[in-house]
């Protein structure tokens, strides 16, 4: 800003130079001067023209030098009251004194005039009162981010095709394939935090957990690392590397993000050929409520580019705080043109993802996550036209010992409400318990052999032992 403003300086220095100025602007009397020769005698009706001359440049006059005082309001500064009265002498005046154009020019130089206020650009808009400078806190997260590789190991399908529909079963075969991504460094003694679909597959290999996972530094150093625990609900894991003098990233406060405001990404998209690759965007949205892999989440919303193996990243501020843990793109193509959809990242916030990374570490699972403990199945309009029943969630199987048990409910039993708010399907039976945690008590309405009546349930942690069932 300094640099910034000296220059400013000088360049405005210079143009009050060389611009207009009251002295030396419309010296009519030196026009007039001994050297220049003596106009020829008037002829008729010179002197009506005379008249009419010295009117128009009245005019003329006036007009600049309000004109003058217009730019200077609007660029520089107001002429003092003494610089006014000096330049404001009649042209006879002026003209007895030949050191007075000199005095005024000198004055003018000598003002100091404030640099002109610059108009911010969108770093400046977007960012904190407190920001960094961008290359500089790309400087200080990048030993913070690593890239993570994991090795998993899944069974062929056992069948061999020669082509034209023939083919012959074959032995089925263990085979190995490798996914990246990216994490964070917490901790000086090696704890990592990242995406849980970095270390864990369940797509169509259904590979599940990495056989092993190893991590890479910024500075081309690679260390193996153990999986401590990971949360496929919420997408996040924590891995562990045994040795210690590691930089951990800073953690920000992501509720206190805004619309609008600068973010930067990093990570390292298509693989490490492509490590600490660095983008910018704005904060799209805030508790961006959507659904990935069929689960649930609320996310922040971002137009920063981010794209296959970013995940698990660091979502920063302006002040190069870490408020987000990249986790999804949105991509889709619609029509015959193939239009594409960006620009539509999201990320965990922080603030979500330190409960459930205390959890992991701590108890090696999230704790206090509610369950009724029931097996269960969505009753629409058509299954309740015809069967007879109202639509909502049929009960087909009650866990031993689960809340369910405990509170009466039973086989066959249609839970058409909770909490006196209407539900028709497990997704939102589930919405309104997750609200909730272990040890809350909910009411269900039942309607049970065409009767309805409510059922207090208390919740159990979704990790007990005899809580065994799977809600699905």
């Amino acid at each position: 800003m300094s640099d910034f403003y000296d220059n400013n300086n000088n360049n405005t220095t210079n143009n009050s130079e060389n611009s207009y100025n009251y002295s030396s602007y419309g010296n009519y009397n030196e026009y007039k001067s001994e050297e220049n020769p003596q106009p020829k005698k008037p002829k008729k009706h010179t002197f009506l023209k005379v008249i009419a001359f010295l009117l128009c440049m009245g005019i003329a006059g006036g007009g600049s030098v309000q004109i003058y005082k217009f730019m200077n309001n609007t660029k520089l500064s107001t002429p003092s009251e003494e610089e006014t009265s000096e330049t404001s002498e009649t042209p006879e005046n002026t003209a007895d004194s030949d050191e007075t154009p000199e005095k005024t020019n000198d004055s003018a130089s000598e003002q100091k005039v404030p640099a002109p206020q610059n108009l911010p650009g969108l770093f400046d808009i977007a960012s904190r009162t407190d920001a960094k400078y961008l290359p500089d806190i790309v400087d200080e997260i990048m030993p913070s981010v690593v890239g993570v590789s994991s090795t998993f190991e899944f069974t062929s399908s056992g069948y061999s095709s020669w082509g034209f529909g023939f083919g012959i079963p074959q032995e089925p075969t263990t085979q190995e394939a490798v996914g990246t991504g990216t994490g964070i460094v917490m901790s000086e003694d090696g704890y990592i935090v990242t995406n849980a679909h970095v270390i864990y597959d369940d797509s169509e290999y259904k590979a599940g957990e990495a056989k092993s996972v190893s991590v890479l530094f910024s500075d081309k150093k690679e260390y193996d690392a153990k999986i401590i625990a990971y949360d496929l609900e919420t997408d996040i894991a924590v891995l562990k590397i045994d040795e210690t003098g590691f930089t951990p990233a800073t953690f920000g406060d992501s509720d206190d993000l805004r619309v609008g405001e600068l973010v930067i990404a990093v990570g390292n998209p298509l693989g490490f050929e492509l490590f600490g690759s660095v983008t910018s965007g704005i904060v799209s949205a805030l508790n961006r409520e959507i659904s990935i892999n069929e689960k649930n989440m609320t996310l922040i919303q971002t137009d920063a580019a981010i794209n296959s193996g970013n995940s698990g990243g660091p979502l920063l501020n302006s002040c190069g705080q870490v408020i987000g843990i990249n986790s999804a793109k949105m991509s889709s193509s619609y029509g015959s043109n193939t239009a594409s959809i960006e620009g539509l990242g999201f990320a965990i916030p922080i603030n979500d993802a330190r409960v459930i990374i205390d959890d992991l570490i701590n108890n090696g699972h999230v704790t206090g996550r509610p369950q009724i403990g029931i097996t269960a199945v969505d009753i629409d309009e058509m299954y309740s036209s015809y069967l007879g029943l109202p639509m909502g969630i049929y009960v087909r199987n009650v866990a031993e010992g689960s809340a369910a048990e405990m509170a009466g409910i039973k086989v066959g039993d249609v839970i058409i409400g909770i909490n006196d708010e209407a539900v028709t399907s497990m997704d939102e039976l589930n919405s309104i318990k997750n609200k909730f945690k272990a040890g809350d008590t909910i009411t269900l309405k039942i309607s049970r052999n065409g009767e309805d009546i409510d059922i207090d349930l208390v919740l159990h942690d979704a990790n007990d032992e005899m809580n065994v069932q799977e809600e699905n």
